[in-house]
């Protein structure tokens, strides 16, 4: 059986840290993450728990807003309320947390918030993948967009 979950998402509000009473860390925080497209899009707000050093990298590099990558399990608890009443939680345990964007990509979309942190590079690096549309580039290999023939339906012509 596998409980993995994988979310991208932004901070809905500061990470909150606290120490149980053996001085463990432990931190709650909750992940906006977008679901959908167009008129169906919608947002699920993920409420996440991290311990230990994933708690300690939280609320010391992260704030409300930021983009954040999380992998970890769900978890449900329960338990008995001071009126008698059942409760009921279903929250991720953060096994990892990662960075979602660069510093300079989060000061640059939207105007996140910054959180002070700044790495020996300054999070400077970015990527953007090649565009094939442009008539000046050519496909990998020699193969222009022209020349794309697709596969038969016919099991001898895949190429495995």
């Amino acid at each position: 059986m596998i409980n993995k979950v994988i979310l991208m998402g932004r901070l809905t509000r500061d990470p909150e840290i606290r120490h149980t009473g053996t001085g463990r860390a432990v931190c709650n925080f909750s992940v906006a993450v977008d679901n959908g497209y167009g008129e169906n899009r919608q947002t699920d707000f993920i409420n996440c728990v991290a311990w230990n050093n994933q708690a300690e990298f939280l609320g010391k590099y992260f704030t409300k807003g930021m983009m954040v990558i999380v992998v970890g399990r769900i978890s449900t608890r329960t338990w008995e309320g001071q009126d008698g009443k059942r409760n009921y939680a279903t929250e991720v345990i953060a096994n990892e947390v990662n960075f979602g964007e660069t510093k300079k990509s989060r000061n640059e979309n939207a105007g996140y918030g910054d959180s002070g942190f700044s790495s020996p590079q300054q999070n400077s690096y970015s990527y953007s993948a090649p565009s094939f549309n442009e008539p000046s580039q050519s496909m990998p290999g020699g193969m222009d967009n022209d020349e794309f023939t697709p596969l038969s339906e016919i099991d001898d012509d895949l190429p495995f």
